[in-house]
């Protein structure tokens, strides 16, 4: 059992003791902390916090009791139930809230949930708050309201579609042009809400072939919701039949976005961002910011346009940070996610779909044909699962100084760029487990280049 408390949220798993897990007791403790950091820091006058949630099994229980928690601190709630994680952040600011809660755990497996914490720009709480969070909880430093300043509760179901409006609004969406381009496209929503939320979507872009996989928002995820290439078999055997142009992978709470070419193969979560980049730039031209880990295309395709790219440390919050200290037009993180600030400043995969599809369809290229015109860089990612005695400071420090002649970033981690290829070393924020991503070119390099820092890891342990 576990409960992991990071810049990604509370996140644990469901079931088990009080203190060790997701449980009742806990959830009523962080959102009791949530809440009094809110009504001590906000800046608006609101008294209301949005609760949007995925699918999981768990949504509902853990909806409830995080809704009540809130009311007896006394906020007022806006449940506006099954939605995507970026739609959330959308409806903090449009209900001009004071914070919100999205109750998911992102591409956990589904015996995971977590409460990811929304300051009042529908943003995640930085790492200065998310910390005085966790010292209020341990302290349970709060006080709920007496009977006459209980808060009050509505549910509002029009997010969605007030998002897709927001989307379908931008200058560089061209509804037309997906229109004529007849597209068919499938699409897998691993049962969670892209089954409810891009079936919309792509009607209101002009797709008229759409063929939808896993849609049922049951929540009992039909295969594990990373959306890496080894989960998914099944939509990349539907587009080996060749009868799509293109398919849409999206993790449960939809931050996430993958692309599935017309031949069945993988175009590389990598890619997502630097291919809406290339368009976005194109059009206006700024700078870029991803994290750590993701891919050095992005940089190649922002120096094409002679602008400046910049690394952030891994987590939305980061790269967010980033992007408002250098002006960046476009950002995001290399899973898949895109962050597009003319919307908001959140991984967004319904901006990314619809950002796509606008480049795709002024241009006489399949997916693969497209993908072969940007740079080719290899990933490989590989995680060893923590045991209580691995010493995480003690591997990433003696990494860090056996390549002390290298170019060496510590800003999250360890991460060594050599000349043609690197290796990125760091404790997750969402799960337990270092998570060791390298990059070369070619996979043989990429994954040779993981097998030997796993090997070098493995020797520091056991010294």
């Amino acid at each position: 059992m576990t409960l992991i408390k990071s810049i990604s949220g509370i996140r644990g798993t469901i079931g088990g003791p009080a203190g060790d897990t997701l449980n009742p007791l806990d959830i009523v403790k962080f959102t009791s902390a949530y809440a009094t950091l809110i009504r001590r820091t906000t800046k608006v006058e609101s008294n209301k916090i949005v609760v949007g949630r995925d699918a999981r099994i768990s949504g509902e229980m853990v909806k409830n009791v995080v809704c009540g928690t809130l009311m007896g601190m006394g906020f007022d709630v806006v449940n506006i139930g099954l939605a995507t994680t970026p739609t959330t952040e959308v409806a903090v600011t449009m209900e001009g809230a004071c914070g919100g809660i999205i109750i998911t755990a992102s591409h956990n497996p589904r015996m995971w949930n977590a409460l990811k914490l929304l300051n009042e720009k529908g943003e995640f709480l930085n790492k200065e708050e998310g910390n005085e969070v966790l010292r209020i909880a341990e302290a349970e430093d709060f006080e709920y309201a007496d009977v006459d300043h209980l808060g009050k509760y509505r549910e509002d179901d029009t997010y969605d579609q007030k998002h897709i409006d927001m989307v379908l609004g931008l200058d560089l969406v061209d509804v037309e042009a997906i229109r004529k381009a007849n597209f068919r496209v499938a699409f897998d929503a691993v049962n969670s809400v892209g089954g409810v939320v891009l079936p919309k979507l792509l009607e209101q872009l002009g797709v008229k072939t759409v063929t939808p996989l896993f849609a049922e928002p049951t929540g009992d995820f039909q295969h594990n919701p990373e959306p890496l290439e080894k989960n998914l078999g099944d939509i990349m055997a539907l587009m080996a039949k060749g009868e799509h142009d293109v398919a849409f992978v999206v993790d449960p709470d939809v931050d996430r976005l993958a692309f599935i070419c017309e031949d069945g193969k993988m175009y590389g979560e990598e890619y997502t961002l630097v291919t809406v980049a290339d368009y976005v730039l194109k059009h206006t031209p700024g700078n870029t910011v991803s994290n750590l880990s993701s891919t050095r295309a992005l940089r190649d395709v922002t120096a094409k346009y002679g602008m400046e790219y910049n690394a952030a440390a891994v987590g939305e919050v980061n790269v967010v940070t980033k992007m408002k200290e250098t002006g960046a037009v476009i950002g995001g993180e290399g899973n898949g996610g895109v962050i597009y600030p003319e919307l908001h400043y959140g991984r967004d995969a319904l901006v990314g779909v619809a950002l796509f599809l606008t480049y795709f369809a002024g241009m006489d290229l399949t997916m693969s044909e497209l993908r072969k015109t940007y740079p080719a860089y290899f990933a490989s990612k590989n995680k060893i699962e923590l045991t209580p005695e691995i010493d995480v400071d003690k591997i990433l420090s003696t990494i860090k100084s056996r390549y002390s002649n290298e170019k060496v970033n510590d800003i999250d981690g360890v991460k060594i760029d050599f000349a043609e290829n690197w290796v990125h070393l760091r404790k997750s924020n969402t799960e337990p487990i270092i998570r060791i991503y390298t990059e070369a070119k070619s996979m043989d390099e990429a994954d040779a280049l993981a097998k030997r820092f796993i090997s070098e890891i493995e020797q520091i342990c056991n010294a």
